[in-house]
C-alpha cells in the first residue's frame, strides 16, 4: 500500500509539475512573441501552406519571434491539415463569418502586434515587414496596405469592385468619418494588440473590416497606409458582392446619424414647410407650372416625416454620447445647453397651440359659413402639420431628457 501511495504521489507530482511547466512556458512565449499572423480559412488548402511558408520566411530573415494562427471556419477539405503540417497553429471555429473567425484568432493571439491576411494568397506576407515599420517606430497603431495605393495585377479584383464597389464605399467612409483612406477594405492590416480593448469588435462577417476602421477614427486610433501589391486568387471567392457590399454601407449608416438622420431629415423639413407656406394662401403658378393643393398635401407629409427622421438622429447621437462611442460635437453641446426638458416641453406646446389656433379659426370660419364647403384645405394642413410637430417635440423632449437623467439628478 505505501508503494502504490508513494507511485500515485510521484505521478500527480508529475502531472502538477508539467501544468506548471507548461503554464511557465505559454507565459514566457506570449512575452517573447512579438507578431501574430492570424488567417481565416475555409477550403484554401491549395494556397494556405504558401501564406504560411512566406510567414515564417519573414520571421527567419527578420529575426522575428512571431507565429501563425489558422482558425478554420469549418473548411471540408485538408486545409487544416496542411496547415498543421506547415508549422500553424490551428484553431476551429464553428461559427460561420469573416469576422468570427478573425475574432476568435484575435483572441488566441500571443503577439505584441496582430497581422491580418486572406489564406489565398491574394495578399503577399512577403511584403509583412514594411507593414510592422511604422508600429515598431511608435508612428501607427494601424497600419492597412493599400491595394489602389499599390498595384492590382490583372485578374485579380473586378472591373465593378475595382471602379465601382471599393471607391464608392471608401469614398462614404471617408465623408461619413472625415478620413482620407484609400482603400477601406483591404484585408491585409496590422495593429498592436492593445487596440482591440479599445475597439471592441463585434461584427461576424466581412463588414468587421469596416468595423475596425469606423472605430479606429471615432477614438482617435493613429492610421497610415503602405501600398501593397494584390494578386489573383486561386479558388472560389467567398465574397458575394451586393450582399456583403449592402453589409459595408449599412454598418456605416449606422455609425453616421448625422448623415443617415440628421441632414436628410432637415432638408425633409424646410423643403415640406416651404411647400406649405407658398400654398397657404392659394395656387403657385410659375411660368406653365401651377401648384395647388396636391403638393401642399405633400409638403405637410414631408415636414412630419423629416421632424422625425431628425428627432431620431438626435436620439442616436445622444446615445453614441452616452456609451461612449463618440465626444459630443458642437452642435448637441449647444442644443444641450439652450433646450432642456421644460424648455422643449414649452417650445413643443407653442408649435402645438399655433397649428391648434389655426384649426379653431378654421372652425369658426366653417360654422359662420353654416357648416357647408369649405376652402381652408390649405390652412388645415398648415394646422396639423403643426399640431403633429409640436406633439412631437413635446413627447422627444421628455425621451430626450430620459437619456441624460443621471446629469440631472
Amino acid at each position: 500500500m505505501i508503494i502504490i501511495k508513494i507511485r500515485l504521489i510521484l505521478v500527480y507530482s508529475e502531472i502538477i509539475f508539467i501544468k506548471f511547466e507548461n503554464f511557465f512556458l505559454s507565459l514566457k512565449m506570449s512575452k517573447e512573441i512579438e507578431v501574430s499572423v492570424v488567417l481565416p480559412c475555409l477550403n484554401e488548402e491549395k494556397t494556405i501552406g504558401i501564406c504560411i511558408e512566406k510567414a515564417l520566411r519573414v520571421f527567419k530573415e527578420q529575426k522575428i519571434n512571431g507565429e501563425v494562427i489558422v482558425v478554420d471556419n469549418g473548411s471540408t477539405d485538408n486545409s487544416a491539415k496542411i496547415a498543421r503540417e506547415n508549422g500553424a497553429r490551428v484553431i476551429k471555429e464553428s461559427k460561420k463569418g469573416y469576422g468570427r473567425a478573425y475574432q476568435s484568432g484575435f483572441s488566441e493571439a500571443k503577439g505584441r502586434y496582430i497581422m491580418m491576411a486572406d489564406s489565398d494568397n491574394t495578399y503577399d506576407l512577403l511584403e509583412m515587414p514594411k507593414l510592422l515599420e511604422p508600429l515598431r517606430k511608435n508612428e501607427a497603431e494601424l497600419v492597412i496596405g493599400s491595394r489602389f495605393k499599390g498595384r492590382i495585377l490583372p485578374d485579380a479584383m473586378t472591373f465593378s469592385h475595382k471602379y465601382i464597389g471599393n471607391p464608392v464605399l471608401t469614398g462614404i467612409l471617408n465623408v461619413f468619418f472625415h478620413s482620407k483612406i484609400s482603400d477601406a477594405h483591404s484585408g491585409m492590416r496590422v495593429f498592436r494588440k492593445e487596440i482591440l480593448n479599445k475597439l471592441d469588435l463585434k461584427c461576424g462577417g466581412f463588414e468587421l473590416c469596416s468595423e475596425m476602421l469606423i472605430k479606429s477614427l471615432k477614438k482617435k486610433i493613429k492610421i497610415l497606409e503602405f501600398p501593397v501589391t494584390y494578386h489573383p486568387r486561386e479558388g472560389e471567392t467567398k465574397l458575394n458582392s451586393f450582399r456583403d457590399g449592402w453589409k459595408h454601407l449599412r454598418f456605416m449608416m449606422l455609425f453616421a446619424p448625422t448623415y443617415t438622420f440628421l441632414i436628410p431629415g432637415i432638408l425633409l423639413l424646410i423643403f415640406g414647410l416651404g411647400l406649405n407656406l407658398i400654398l397657404l394662401r392659394g395656387p403657385f403658378v410659375f411660368g406653365r407650372i401651377s401648384l395647388d393643393i396636391h403638393p401642399a398635401v405633400l409638403g405637410s407629409m414631408l415636414a412630419i416625416v423629416g421632424f422625425q427622421i431628425f428627432i431620431t438622429g438626435i436620439y442616436a447621437k445622444k446615445l453614441a454620447v452616452k456609451y461612449d462611442f463618440e465626444k459630443e460635437k458642437k452642435f448637441m453641446k449647444w442644443l444641450s445647453g439652450k433646450i432642456d426638458l421644460e424648455k422643449g416641453v414649452l417650445l413643443g406646446l407653442l408649435v402645438f397651440l399655433l397649428g391648434f389656433f389655426a384649426g379653431l379659426n378654421i372652425l369658426y370660419k366653417w360654422k359662420t359659413g353654416g357648416f357647408g364647403a369649405s376652402g381652408e384645405m390649405r390652412a388645415a394642413l398648415f394646422a396639423l402639420t403643426f399640431i403633429v410637430i409640436g406633439i412631437q417635440t413635446i413627447f422627444s423632449s421628455w425621451f430626450l431628457s430620459m437619456l441624460e437623467i443621471e446629469k440631472i439628478y
